[in-house]
């Protein structure tokens, strides 16, 4: 099964650094659902150890999802070794609000974000799915707690088509930008950040 995305991005985007590397991965992109390599959370240190640059991957489990508020509400908790209802070790976290719209990633180098990357991996988070470019700091703490980052398909129909169920499990308050536990089956994304390498 072959699934084309045309990817279009605003010209005003194309040459904005945070942008152009994930336009390089999606404008011509065919996702060929049965040459992918498929990995299956809970993951441990080697599934991490074992990926490359540009591997395409179909990522089905749970993974949860957080943004710009939830994330260091999240960080702070851990620190504090506040005991959670969520188990999110071996877990993924993907950088989206999950609305009756759907799913689709925002920027992961917003501070509020890309501050959570280190504090989450040291937590047991392995895979962290957003868009945009990050630091040398933060490549280096994905590196160090063995976690990677990745970058979906700019198509949130597609992305939404992979979840099979979705339910809000901490900060509800914070209503489409709550933390969601998300199922999901073969959820496409592209190895961006692994093993001390990096596409940026």
């Amino acid at each position: 099964m072959l699934y084309n995305i045309k990817y279009e991005i605003l010209k005003n985007k194309v040459n904005n650094k945070i942008f152009k590397y994930d336009l390089i991965l999606f404008k011509n992109f065919i996702i060929d659902f049965d040459k992918m390599i498929k990995i299956k959370t809970p993951l441990n240190d080697d599934d991490i150890l074992n990926l490359k640059l540009n591997d395409k991957l179909l990522i089905s489990g749970t993974i949860y999802t957080g943004r710009d508020t939830v994330l260091p509400k999240l960080v702070d908790l851990l620190e504090r070794k506040v005991k959670l209802d969520i188990n999110i070790q071996g877990s993924g976290i993907m950088h989206t609000a999950v609305s009756d719209a759907g799913i689709a990633t925002t920027s992961s180098n917003k501070k509020e974000i890309e501050s959570s990357i280190g504090p989450l991996s040291k937590h047991g988070i392995k895979v962290h799915i957003g868009k945009g470019a990050l630091s040398d700091k933060t490549k280096r703490e994905l590196e160090k707690y063995n976690s990677t980052y990745l970058v979906s398909p700019p198509v949130a129909a597609l992305l939404t088509d992979c979840i099979i169920k979705k339910e809000c499990v901490m900060f509800e308050e914070e209503g489409i930008e709550g933390c969601f536990k998300l199922q999901v089956k073969d959820l496409p994304a592209v190895v961006t950040i692994v093993n001390g390498k990096s596409i940026y």
